[in-house]
């Protein structure tokens, strides 16, 4: 009997055992559950909080996001000067629109050009033009594609001036003559370097940037330069072509309000996009590239240089002016 009686205590002691042991286990995968997710949450919590950096200073300059300019520099090919004969006299011809044309003088930028180079300069540039035609075909009812990049650089290849001087009879700016005459009568052999700056004219006047099934289509903002480009070169190989890019403008919309010139895509491109294919068709031709619209005048800083939304002032033609003297002149600024 008392067998019996130890033989039943000592089953319900293993039972108490194995019921104590149950327990435990099932409180040990619950604490595990708890601190699991206790911890997911606090990962999570931390994420969305982020990370507290001290003395962060929000006005300090960095140039680890600078953009380097894309200047593409080409000296003229030595063969290119064979039969030449060399005066002596640095001569340099600018072609363009604004930059070139408007505020002549000491301020202007072609004499800025001349007083940093001690180069004589001709001014070529004819105000409110665009390096694009606007048809494809010569229409008399708008006179300004006489004076485009591609008409102005045919008329200096093959020396027929007539059709820029009768547009010129039309025009109510009386340089447009002046100019005609003056680029009729300058001696090409004598010119040594031309350098071609348009602003962001074509932009704004949404003339299209390029067509790639017509490389050389006149009414394309970059078909106009390789067409004009090339006509010099085979006409006068010994003239270096420096082509100075666009910079930084807004363009007004409808309402006369500024919109960022490289947010806003007018139906051919934004300015970026207007640059990256300027510097593609310079470097198609083989001619220098200097980039304004990254190396000189920004989006950051045009309000040092700006009168308005595209056209420069005294500092801005300055600014100009360097640029182009330490790009192709770099002697000069030792």
């Amino acid at each position: 009997m008392n067998q019996n009686n130890e033989t039943d205590n000592q089953t319900i002691d293993t039972e108490k055992q194995d019921k104590h042991f149950h327990i435990n286990i099932h409180f040990i995968f619950l604490a595990a559950i708890v601190l699991i997710v206790g911890f997911s949450a606090y990962r999570l919590y931390k994420w969305n909080k982020g990370v507290q950096v001290e003395e962060y200073d929000p006005n300090a300059e960095t140039g680890e996001f600078d953009v380097e300019a894309m200047d593409n520099i080409i000296p003229l090919a030595p063969d290119k000067l064979e039969g030449h004969e060399d005066d002596g006299v640095t001569t340099i011809l600018c072609l363009g629109d604004d930059p070139f044309s408007l505020n002549q003088g000491e301020g202007g930028l072609a004499e800025q050009i001349a007083a940093k180079t001690g180069a004589s300069v001709y001014n070529g540039a004819f105000t409110g033009t665009t390096a694009a035609a606007q048809f494809a075909s010569y229409n008399d009812g708008y006179i300004l594609d006489a004076f485009s990049f591609s008409y102005v650089a045919q008329s200096l290849a093959s020396g027929n001036f007539d059709l820029m001087k009768t547009a010129a009879t039309y025009s109510y700016d009386e340089a447009f003559s002046k100019t005609t005459a003056m680029l009729e009568s300058l001696d090409m052999n004598s010119v040594d370097m031309i350098c071609v700056m348009y602003d962001a004219s074509d932009y704004i006047n949404r003339r299209p940037c390029d067509d790639p099934n017509a490389p050389y289509s006149i009414i394309t903002y970059t078909g106009a330069l390789r067409a004009g480009i090339e006509a010099i070169q085979e006409a006068y190989p010994h003239i270096r072509i420096v082509v100075m890019s666009h910079t930084f403008c807004h363009h007004v919309n409808e309402e006369g309000n500024f919109e960022n010139g490289d947010r806003t895509d007018l139906g051919h491109g934004t300015l970026s996009h207007y640059l990256q294919k300027e510097l593609d068709a310079t470097s198609d031709c083989g001619v220098s590239f200097i980039d304004n619209f990254y190396g000189s005048i920004n989006e950051d800083n045009y309000l040092d240089y700006m009168t308005d939304y595209i056209h420069f002032n005294d500092a801005g033609r300055a600014l100009l002016a360097d640029r182009f003297v330490q790009c192709i002149f770099p002697q000069l600024t030792e």
